[in-house]
């Protein structure tokens, strides 16, 4: 196979020690296989093009491929929805972990300078807006008090029947990425979802303007 192609958000991350799910960038059906067989089924194709913002638009997300023949039937889904646009690749990437799915993200305030975010993530975002932000840097006190800011916070700290989630883990992703927002000089950071359960988390995607 061709030298490792890597997205630009997922390397951003690696330079503030923050790991995304592992990846590959394949050109090629070929290419999708190889990697597959690397990283582990699993596994989730997706879409890589300049002119498709919503991926599920055009099929261009497919999960849960379990083997060789479902990913080959799912490559050759994704690239007949996509034929009419540019193709840069399709992301493959290992399949996230199932819990509490959060947006932890960020923006450039005119006002206040470089904000962080942090509330309900995925398809929660949008309909219930639960969402806090504090002025960078932060720390892992700041990160307690927007946890218990967030109206959905008991799927955070634990309920009856279900675990909190690794919250460890997040006052530490919470803080790097703080930090990230303010070197970049970001106007813009997503990453959503974000995936926690008890033992740690996963980041599906990452997007940001600078």
């Amino acid at each position: 196979m061709a030298k490792k192609a890597t997205l630009p958000e997922f390397e951003m991350l690696g330079k503030y020690k923050i790991k995304p799910l592992p990846y590959g960038i394949a050109k090629t059906e070929e290419d999708a296989l190889e990697i597959a067989k690397k990283i582990g089924y699993p596994v989730a194709l997706k879409i890589v093009s300049p002119e498709i913002t919503h991926k599920t638009d055009v099929g261009g997300v497919k999960v849960r491929i379990k083997d060789e023949k479902r990913l080959k039937h799912a490559y050759e889904d994704i690239m007949e929805g996509a034929k009419k646009h540019k193709i840069t690749g399709v992301l493959v990437q290992k399949m996230a972990r199932r819990g509490v799915e959060l947006i932890i993200g960020g923006k450039k305030d005119p006002q206040f300078g470089h904000l962080v975010i942090l509330g309900m993530g995925g398809v929660y975002v949008e309909i219930f807006r639960d969402v806090t932000a504090r002025i960078c840097p932060i720390n892992k006190q700041d990160v307690k008090d927007m946890i218990n800011e967030l109206e959905s916070h008991p799927l955070i700290t634990g309920i009856r029947g279900m675990k909190p989630i690794k919250l460890g883990a997040l006052y530490s992703l919470m803080v790097k990425t703080s930090k990230m927002i303010v070197n970049e000089d970001m106007e813009e950071l997503d990453l959503n979802p974000v995936i926690f359960d008890e033992k740690g988390y996963d980041i599906v995607d990452v997007r940001y303007a600078k």
